[in-house]
């Protein structure tokens, strides 16, 4: 027997969203930047602890001015904050916009392993030679 499961999936997913209160305009620019691998990248730099901007680029081939952009990217994600020390800019992680982001996955993993339970079942039920 396969249980339909949809509305309760659909109405947790609604108190989800109210009691977090997560922005779909936050949750965006997270998952915009995160597509990006060199965003990535930098973001695996920095959960080793703050940077120079110009040991952020050394790794990469491109110029200081491109990797500005991806950082501007990730500081408008809230993923970075920037600062001046002297006449040095240094980056730090932030962590709360990949938390939320995390949470969201997590949530909606509880919907497709329901469904995917749902199949499974629905699969073992119909392969099952009638007994006549």
């Amino acid at each position: 027997m396969i249980i339909n499961t949809e509305s309760a999936i659909f109405n947790l997913m609604v108190k989800y969203s109210e009691s977090q209160q997560l922005t779909n305009e936050q949750l965006d620019r997270t998952f915009s930047a995160l597509s990006n691998p060199t965003r990535r990248a930098i973001l695996a730099r920095l959960a080793n602890g703050e940077a120079q901007v110009n040991d952020i680029a050394a790794p990469f081939g491109m110029s200081l001015p491109a990797i500005s952009k991806h950082l501007k990217v990730l500081e408008k994600a809230n993923l970075i904050v920037r600062h001046k020390d002297g006449r040095l800019r240094r980056c730090q992680l932030t962590a709360g916009p990949l938390e939320s982001a995390a949470d969201w996955i997590r949530f909606y993993k509880q919907f497709w392993d329901t469904q995917l339970d749902s199949l499974t079942q629905y699969l073992e039920n119909t392969s099952k030679p009638d007994s006549k």
